[in-house]
């Protein structure tokens, strides 16, 4: 069987944790990849960078011409406020679809989005890729799809490898609200995930997908724990206003020196809500994909340098 995909993808994002698997993977299928950047950082040998401002309507038209599909991976994760988010979040997606709009055969675009655009209330991010979403209601002539992964860890993430290593060392260390039930997702299983939508994305034409590693109900924190490699775990829980006290003087002292925070207020009230669970499994019904690695066998990945 031939496993190689055919035609011209553009990406953006392929610069940051998630994009450096996914292009390797698209690199293994003889994928021919354009990547969307403005910065000058270093592609993988065989990614042909196209440099423009996802802000250039007109340069992206430039970039999409010829394409076959579209993967809109970069986003902000981080900021003080909502304007910090919308520039890449929500008014690159309208660029996008502009610049998609205007060529001779318009190519199928996948947003990568967030399982925390369910719940956009909770924080500016969380609103801002709502907001993203919802740009493409303005665009139904095109062929787009949505996919929310939940947390995305493997190697080379930095923000939740803290807290995996602390459980490895016998302590774990909750975010204010011990029953949770959280879903994970390899970063490889969602690399696999946009590969199996480029195989033929008309299957998946206007759908929202949520996915994740399969676990029914995902998991509560001593299975995290577990998973880990630390059964026998002690367990730490911050109060949730001792969080958001941390906070507000992180957000405080971002205004100061004019850094970009990731813990605010909004992201305590994502990281102490209940439950982030929910995928029914339609993505996979729908496209062949199952994901390789449940949260066990991804961490000993993860720790074993793959």
């Amino acid at each position: 069987m031939n496993n190689r995909l055919h035609g011209t993808i553009a990406v953006t994002g392929l610069t940051g944790f998630i994009g450096g698997r996914l292009s390797a993977k698209l690199l293994d299928l003889c994928a021919d990849v354009r990547a969307i950047v403005r910065s000058e950082k270093p592609l993988r040998a065989g990614i042909r960078p196209w440099r423009v401002s996802l802000g250039d309507v007109q340069g992206l038209r430039e970039a999409l011409a010829g394409v076959d599909a579209v993967v809109h991976l970069a986003g902000a994760v981080r900021g003080r406020r909502f304007e910090d988010f919308r520039d890449v979040n929500i008014d690159a997606v309208a660029n996008l679809c502009t610049a998609i709009d205007a060529q001779a055969q318009p190519p199928s675009l996948l947003l990568v989005s967030s399982l925390a655009a369910r719940q956009p209330e909770l924080s500016d991010y969380a609103s801002s890729k709502r907001a993203g979403e919802e740009v493409l209601g303005a665009w139904p002539h095109l062929d787009h799809t949505i996919l929310r992964p939940p947390a995305v860890y493997g190697p080379g993430e930095v923000e939740m490898r803290p807290l995996f290593d602390w459980m490895r060392r016998g302590l774990t260390v909750i975010p204010g609200n011990r029953n949770q039930r959280l879903a994970f997702l390899h970063v490889d299983d969602l690399a696999e995930a946009i590969i199996a939508w480029l195989r033929d994305p008309g299957r998946c034409r206007h759908g929202r997908f949520e996915i994740d590693d399969g676990t029914p109900d995902g998991y509560d924190w001593p299975a995290i724990a577990c998973a880990a490699g630390a059964p026998r775990s002690r367990t730490v829980v911050v109060p949730a206003a001792l969080l958001d006290g941390m906070a507000r003087v992180n957000l405080a002292a971002s205004k100061l020196f004019g850094y970009a925070p990731m813990l605010t207020p909004g992201k305590v009230r994502e990281l102490t809500r209940e439950c982030w669970t929910g995928a029914d499994g339609t993505f996979g019904t729908i496209t062949g994909w199952r994901p390789r690695y449940d949260l066990t066998g991804g961490l000993q990945q993860m720790y074993d340098g793959g």
